[in-house]
């Protein structure tokens, strides 16, 4: 449960500096989260969320060239914010973090997008992610 908690704020953190525009210092600082939510997610927590926050954008031109060469009849420019950060997050470790299983990543990303995107979007994000797995394998 302590990685699906990292995993939604690194998913926050992406989304907000896709969006807002938030640079790198304050998005691994955590000032924008609550004192509450940082003591629930410890240290470690904080950690993963970092790797994957600062892994995805430092790698965001592969991730998402991946993501467009796995979008089927869908252009990458017109992809619903939320759908986008999920995906990003999740082909991180997909590509880059061999040692945490592929089914894992993908279940995560797709009760992340049930919880926080559109209705249907876990569909999308499950095929999407389904088809980078296996080119990656």
């Amino acid at each position: 449960m302590a990685r699906r908690k990292s995993r939604v704020i690194a998913f926050q953190a992406l989304y907000s500096w896709d969006v807002g525009e938030l640079d790198m210092d304050t998005l691994l600082d955590f000032s924008w989260l609550d004192t509450s939510q940082k003591e629930k997610m410890g240290e470690e927590g904080l950690t993963f969320s970092r790797l994957l926050i600062s892994g995805t954008i430092q790698n965001i031109e592969e991730i998402d060239d991946m993501i467009k060469k796995h979008l089927d009849k869908w252009d990458f420019n017109r992809l619903n914010k939320v759908d986008l950060a999920i995906l990003r997050i999740s082909t991180y470790p997909l590509l880059f973090q061999k040692d945490i299983h592929p089914s894992i990543v993908i279940d995560e990303a797709i009760d992340i997008s049930k919880e926080f995107a559109a209705d249907d979007s876990y569909k999308f994000i499950n095929a999407v992610l389904d088809h980078i797995r296996k080119a990656v394998a």
